[in-house]
């Protein structure tokens, strides 16, 4: 008897398609580890952020007790820091990459929502009252550099820092340890496409500035205006070549010393400095 070779066709699928923004969600982790004093008392205080669990050695619970006031904290928050789980030296540090400078705390969380680009910059426009500065960085990858321009981000009242998710660290660990704390209140905003985002940035009323070392002009003589997207590159490779061509405008940091380049962070620390000065 003849087999039947024939094909069943292929059901046509009647769903949407997920978007970028959806695979996103589903492809992040369920939970991640914050660790150190500053990190986790700020997510401790954060209401957007939901606390899972809390361990610590004995004497990082009490250093964590110090530095909080319990009465302003969320309630499951609250919860956790008057009953942490309390593990030895040894046992925390088994929960984290090698030579993790934890202060004997960890906490597990969910991580923070997405946050979209255009709804955390609309409101930072002219006449809006916000801060009227956020930060973009093009393809800078090292968890440190993202965690201290966070830092300098909430010190000098930046409204937003945007990257790119396919070239940038996730928000925990090493990053949210160099933020100190300043992951929680500074909002990161991942983007598909830097360029396209400095495009919905301008739509909004953005001003666009690059930081480029070849720049003709040097940062200070720059007329500044408002509201300003701060834009970085990779150390060494600095923007690419898109992203440059994105920006109204580029300058430099004047460097007369021996030294030609500085580190993006620091970079960075100083532009903001320059910028809020005007």
């Amino acid at each position: 008897m003849a087999r039947n070779t024939s094909r069943r066709p292929r059901a046509r699928s009647t769903g949407r398609r997920r978007t970028h923004q959806e695979q996103r969600t589903q492809a992040r982790p369920r939970r991640e580890r914050l660790y150190g004093a500053h990190a986790v008392a700020a997510a401790l205080a954060n209401p957007s952020r939901r606390c899972h669990r809390l361990i610590a050695t004995q004497e990082g619970a009490d250093l964590l007790a110090e530095r909080i006031d319990a009465r302003a904290l969320p309630l499951a928050a609250r919860a956790l820091l008057d009953a942490p789980q309390i593990a030895s030296r040894q046992d925390v540090a088994a929960l984290l990459p090698d030579g993790a400078v934890h202060q004997g705390i960890v906490l597990e969380t969910a991580p923070l929502p997405a946050v979209d680009l255009a709804s955390a910059c609309r409101g930072l426009a002219p006449g809006e009252g916000g801060p009227r500065t956020v930060v973009v960085l093009d393809q800078v990858t090292d968890p440190h550099n993202v965690g201290a321009i966070l830092r300098s981000a909430a010190a000098f009242a930046v409204g937003a820092v945007v990257v790119q998710d396919r070239h940038s660290p996730q928000g925990a660990g090493a990053l949210a340890k160099a933020a100190s704390g300043a992951l929680e209140t500074v909002p990161l905003a991942r983007v598909v496409n830097i360029a396209r985002a400095l495009i919905v940035l301008k739509e909004l009323g953005y001003w666009c500035l690059g930081l480029d070392q070849d720049a003709a002009d040097p940062i200070e003589a720059i007329p500044v205006k408002a509201p300003l997207a701060l834009v970085l590159g990779a150390e060494g490779e600095g923007m690419r070549r898109l992203t440059r061509e994105r920006c109204d405008l580029t300058a430099r940091i004047p460097m007369p010393g021996a030294m030609a380049s500085l580190n993006v962070s620091n970079a960075a620390a100083i532009a903001l400095y320059e910028v809020a000065r005007r």
